[in-house]
């Protein structure tokens, strides 16, 4: 009777620590690092001059890991390459590799180092993410031998790719991630026969994680969300800006925003490559973000998220965006249409004429509608509404349907779509639709500049 007393008394405090650990909210973090790069050689170096210098890197790392726990922080992600960085080819990448283990293998590096093959790497950062209790999310190069028998097997006898890795706060490898969308330079690392979807459970969530690129694809991405239905993203990124859709904090934020999750973005900090800017997202906004292109220092976030955005009160309600833009009235007398390029891609622009009303352009399957109110349009400022339904891409090709809002450069309409510094029309509100052909609508402001009034900004 006692045992059965003691054994039930027992089960009632194991009930009770993990309610009290599976809390509302986490503390989040991400640093951004300006990452000490190889020297640039075709040529391998000796695995201790790779070690060298990885441990230099993982020194800054360190001292991020540690300054963030000890502000109470869950988790921290690190950026893409943010360990060896990224001027390497296959040939002399190899030294810097390792053979990571799928995480059923429960392992522990920091305590269990001489296990598997040698990978003082993740013994490194198993240590860190023990010492500090917290979790660690790092991006590292995997290495897997094959033969002649595998018909895709690389001519040099081996498969190499971009990997996440991340250790709980224990030291123990619970997620290890194989990049599936590779950039086009990325020659030295080779795709996954299949895309990988990888998540882990927390006392603070579900999460998921994807590296860099592959947020703009279908798969892994949108199927974390959406099938699996994840809290939280981890995102190792090494994300160079391109104006005007490809800055790292707006398309970032909007993802998170669209997808209705939280996404912790780490960035490589690179200015000579326009590489910065990162962040801790939420389907509500940005609860902490960074972008500096003087600056050749890192940068620690930490914020305060929801670990279960979607149980939250505030979650935003879905809305269907097209039953929505077809809702608007169109404004009485034609919208002149012009074409502009925003880059490569050619859009259908229409000039807002008048200080308030509503426009519609469209192009392809998509139309765009926008309602407005300025209170002091500038005289030399042109405003357009744009539409683009078509591919995106000069090498891999995807599918982009965009509404936007832009100023032109000057009043000449030929500069519509080129990047722009600053503005001085003031908007009082407008709200900006389509008729999108997915459920997954990224809505993106560039926060540089940009001023909305406080709690008026809303997200449908």
């Amino acid at each position: 009777m006692l045992a059965s007393q003691l054994l039930l008394h027992a089960a009632v405090l194991g009930l009770t620590i993990l309610q009290a650990l599976a809390s509302n909210t986490f503390i989040a973090a991400v640093y951004e690092h300006a990452v000490i790069q190889p020297d640039a050689t075709n040529k391998p170096v000796s695995p201790e001059e790779a070690l060298a210098l990885m441990n230099k890197n993982m020194d800054i790392l360190e001292e991020a890991i540690k300054e963030a726990a000890q502000q109470g922080a869950h988790i921290i992600v690190t950026p893409e390459d943010g360990i060896y960085g990224f001027r390497l080819t296959r040939e002399a990448i190899y030294p810097y590799l390792e053979d990571i283990p799928d995480p059923a293998v429960n392992w522990i590096p920091c305590t269990d180092p001489t296990r598997f093959a040698p990978a003082p790497v993740q013994e490194r950062l198993s240590c860190m993410a023990r010492r500090n209790s917290i979790y660690v999310a790092a991006n590292i190069g995997d290495k897997k031998p094959c033969n002649s028998s595998d018909p895709s097997c690389p001519s040099d006898g081996r498969y190499q790719y971009n990997t996440n890795v991340v250790f709980d706060s224990e030291g123990k490898l619970v997620a290890r991630y194989h990049k599936y969308n590779l950039f086009r330079g990325e020659t030295q690392f080779n795709y996954p026969k299949e895309p990988e979807i990888v998540t882990f459970e927390t006392p603070f969530g579900k999460f998921g994680i994807i590296t860099c690129f592959d947020i703009l694809f279908h798969d892994p991405a949108v199927v974390l969300v959406s099938k699996l239905q994840v809290d939280t993203v981890l995102f190792p990124t090494a994300w160079m800006n391109v104006l005007p859709f490809l800055t790292a904090i707006e398309i970032h934020s909007a993802w998170a925003m669209g997808m209705g999750v939280n996404l912790l973005s780490a960035n490589t900090h690179n200015t000579f490559m326009a590489m910065t800017g990162d962040g801790l997202f939420t389907p509500e906004g940005p609860a902490a973000y960074y972008y500096n292109s003087e600056t050749k220092k890192g940068q620690l976030l930490i914020a305060e998220l929801s670990a279960r955005p979607r149980l939250s009160p505030t979650y935003p309600p879905a809305v269907n965006w097209s039953l929505y833009a077809t809702s608007i009235e169109k404004f009485p007398g034609g919208n002149d249409t012009f074409s502009g390029a925003v880059r490569r891609d050619t859009f259908t622009f229409s000039v807002l004429r008048f200080k308030d009303g509503n426009y519609t352009v469209c192009q392809g399957d998509l139309c765009c509608h926008l309602v407005y109110r300025m209170s002091n349009q500038s005289k030399d400022e042109v405003y357009v509404l744009g539409a683009f339904d078509g591919l995106h891409g000069s090498v891999i090709k995807y599918h982009w349907q965009i509404c936007t809002l832009l100023k032109c450069k000057s009043t000449d309409l030929n500069t519509c779509g080129k990047p722009v510094e600053t503005a001085q029309t003031k908007f009082e509100m407008f709200s900006l639709s389509g008729t999108f052909g997915t459920n997954y609508v990224f809505p993106e402001v560039l926060y540089s500049g940009v001023q909305l009034a406080p709690g008026e900004f809303e997200v449908m």
